[in-house]
């Protein structure tokens, strides 16, 4: 799953501002709805455009492994460990 690290950033922003940043700021300063950006923030799993990270990059002034990392699911490792034992025990194959 990929998770957006928007609060992160707003927060970094805030602090090194010194004043409130809410997603309405990236909002009007992208014209990335709020909506959107709220469900980049609230939605597991949430799909965007590549022109939103791009836009939110400029913003944030930062690369995209700032704004943007892979999480692996605990099912997707389980069920990678499940398959990992199955073909282990069948070395001759």
């Amino acid at each position: 799953m990929i998770r957006y690290r928007i609060q992160e950033l707003l927060a970094d922003k805030q602090f090194k501002e010194g004043r409130r940043v809410t997603l309405l700021g990236p909002a009007k300063a992208t014209d990335i709805s709020r909506v959107t950006l709220s469900k980049m923030v609230n939605q597991r799993s949430y799909g965007t455009l590549t022109d939103h990270l791009d836009k939110l990059c400029s913003f944030f002034g930062c690369r995209i492994e700032q704004l943007a990392e892979h999480i692996t699911n605990s099912s997707e490792s389980h069920s990678q460990s499940n398959r990992t034992m199955l073909f282990a025990g069948h070395s001759g194959l």
